[in-house]
């Protein structure tokens, strides 16, 4: 059974940090690519950061400098390390997983920037 669950999110101040992590289980972790998704209330869901099989990272023009995405293959882990965060980062923050047509995504943790 595949899964992808994430953790760490929760309520933090303005110029804060917080660092995601996504286990996953079912599937061959070190294949896939794995990203970052989040999304706003209303809004569809935006890519943050990805990285790679091999470990090439990107990231969203909004978190460049500030956010950090890492894999352990070793704990079939994926992490979003957010520093500097601002009120305009509180969303729902999604763990996806992809290789070819496979497709799957974590059931989200909630990040709240607020003071």
């Amino acid at each position: 059974q595949v899964q992808l669950v994430e953790s760490g999110g929760g309520l933090v101040q303005p110029g804060g940090s917080l660092r995601l992590s996504c286990g996953a289980s079912g599937f061959v972790f070190r294949l896939y690519d794995m990203r970052w998704y989040r999304q706003f209330p209303g809004k569809q869901r935006e890519l943050v950061a990805g990285i790679t099989s091999g470990g090439r990272t990107n990231y969203g023009d909004s978190v460049k400098g500030r956010f950090t995405i890492s894999r352990d293959n070793a704990k079939s882990t994926v992490y979003l390390q957010m520093n500097d965060l601002k009120p305009e980062d509180t969303a729902v923050y999604y763990c996806n997983g992809v290789l070819g047509n496979s497709d799957y995504w974590g059931q989200g943790t909630q990040v709240t920037v607020s003071s």
